[in-house]
């Protein structure tokens, strides 16, 4: 099913992947009444971590931001593996992120801007949020950011 969110994926050139595997046991979205709540995505192209490492030290601010955006159009397919159609998003309450960081990396909003540009981009108001920006030691598989969201969705 294609809508009005996956028309305006189109006009910016993006393409809704499939969902990620879960790396361990766990599903990576979960329905509960009005709200979905998916897993941490890593930003995962086709099944592969583009870049892996700590941000500030082997991964740029800039490419982490897009890595950033990657998770989050992940996050988005998770939603739609739930619900069937993202036009049914009412609102992105939150966004939770987390940066593997070098020791003296402190720039973790402005990594995380790229997801929650990117939702803003594809979903207008509808993605504007709440969000936490976490550094971290490190994250699985060495991936660089890790994104979780959080959706209401519209009534049925």
């Amino acid at each position: 099913m294609s809508g009005v969110v996956e028309a305006r994926l189109a006009e910016l050139g993006l393409t809704l992947p499939e969902v990620v595997p879960p790396l361990a046991t766990y599903q990576p979205a979960v329905r509960s009444g009005d709200y979905v709540f998916t897993a941490g995505q890593l930003p995962m192209v086709k099944g592969k971590l583009p870049l892996t490492g700590k941000v500030g030290a082997e991964v740029s601010a800039e490419q982490a931001k897009q890595l950033a955006a990657t998770c989050a159009l992940n996050a988005l397919a998770a939603v739609k593996s739930v619900v069937g159609d993202l036009d049914r998003i009412a609102r992105v309450v939150k966004v939770v992120g987390f940066v593997a960081s070098a020791p003296d990396f402190t720039a973790q909003p402005g990594v995380l801007n790229g997801a929650s540009e990117l939702l803003g981009e594809v979903l207008g108001e509808k993605g504007v949020h709440a969000r936490s920006a976490v550094g971290v030691a490190v994250l699985p598989l060495d991936a660089p950011v890790e994104i979780e969201i959080q959706v209401e969705l519209l009534p049925s």
